[in-house]
């Protein structure tokens, strides 16, 4: 399990510094503003709920790209890199390097502009280009405003019902995974059971991809933390899709 998704309940990874502001730098705005394009103009989305006329789209991003995509490029960086760098710093990372293995730009390329751009302040701060093609425009902002949804029909029953006393698995993941680390082998109550399936944006090793039930369950907190870290009166909620559990 990957360090960086298994911290529920860990000490001593102090200092914290909470960021108030959404974005501390303004090219943080920029980054954020790529990635949702990149999503907008998925390849994937003639697929998706809703659909989109992506083929008729003038993009010359021809490449699938999702939330999903965002957060295993995270989970794949060191886990000592990770907790270095600041949240979009983790983003503008793995946009860069999935733009570099889908050949938009090579390895060469970026390490010549980002040195340019550090030794000189004046192209640092030069206007970015202007223009555009109004069609990727509107499909942006179509997508902003319709999204993407994992929500499909349920296909079969779900195996659990509210109540049901429920374990996560033990789940050996080697890359991406949606299932918190400090979760699994405790015991939860099945609290919800949501009336769609939901699916992922791509199959995973752990199971998930294919459009499958979820349950909202609830962790007495001597489940999962020390007498120390845990507060009696709470409860602890978290979603998890169904091929992460089974039976108590």
């Amino acid at each position: 399990m990957k360090l960086q998704h298994n911290l529920g309940g860990l000490e001593g990874l102090d200092p914290i510094t909470p960021e108030i502001e959404v974005f501390v730098e303004p090219w943080e705005k920029r980054i954020f503003g790529i990635h949702t394009a990149m999503m907008a103009l998925s390849n994937h989305l003639d697929t998706a709920n809703p659909q989109y006329m992506i083929d008729q789209v003038p993009t010359t991003f021809k490449s699938f790209w999702t939330w999903g995509h965002l957060r295993m490029g995270a989970e794949a960086m060191h886990p000592f890199e990770y907790f270095q760098l600041r949240y979009y710093e983790k983003w503008l990372g793995g946009i860069s390097g999935f733009f570099v293995s889908e050949g938009y730009i090579t390895q060469e390329e970026l390490d010549t502009r980002t040195a340019e751009l550090l030794e000189s302040s004046e192209k640092a701060e030069a206007p970015l280009p202007m223009g555009g093609n109004p069609a990727i425009d509107t499909q942006v902002v179509k997508y902003l405003r319709e999204g993407d949804s994992p929500m499909r029909p349920l296909a079969a029953p779900a195996k659990f019902s509210v109540g049901d006393q429920v374990r996560v698995k033990n789940t050996l993941v080697a890359d991406h995974t949606r299932l918190p680390g400090n979760l699994q082998g405790h015991v939860a109550e099945v609290v919800k059971v949501y009336d769609n399936a939901f699916t992922y944006f791509f199959p995973t090793a752990d199971g998930i991809g294919t459009p499958m039930p979820v349950y909202s369950l609830a962790f007495k907190p001597e489940e999962l933390w020390a007498e120390s870290l845990m507060d009696p009166n709470s409860l602890y909620y978290n979603d998890i899709f169904e091929v992460y559990l089974e039976a108590a």
